[in-house]
């Protein structure tokens, strides 16, 4: 892989399974760690003005309220329940669309490692 010029300026990991993440204070139940992506140089990697980036929990138990997301699960396993008891499984490359307001409920069985974009 060349990853000189332009190319080393686009590559924002190369690995994302092997990625660190660092505890975010943002669940004590799932244990959350996050890490906004950014190329060498840069804090955070956006799209469009949308942060991208990893987060990790679980295993666990928490409800949230939503902000606007898209996220493809690359490890792990659990549920996301919705408020009005609909809930989707979460298991390696199911792609979920959150919306802001959205109350959840999250059930981690397996520690989850998703790439999302916020």
């Amino acid at each position: 892989m060349n990853t000189t010029g332009t190319a080393a300026a686009r590559l924002l990991s190369p690995d994302l399974m092997l990625e660190p993440v660092e505890p975010d204070g943002g669940s004590d139940a799932l244990a959350t760690a996050d890490r906004v992506l950014g190329s060498p140089g840069r804090r955070a990697s956006t799209l469009g003005g949308h942060t991208i980036g990893l987060w990790e929990a679980g295993p666990g138990n928490d409800v949230d309220v939503e902000s606007d997301e898209l996220f493809l699960v690359l490890s792990g396993s659990g549920t996301v329940t919705f408020d009005d008891g609909s809930s989707v499984d979460l298991q390696p490359g199911v792609l979920v669309e959150l919306h802001e307001g959205d109350r959840t409920t999250w059930v981690i069985s397996e520690r989850l490692r998703k790439l999302y974009l916020a």
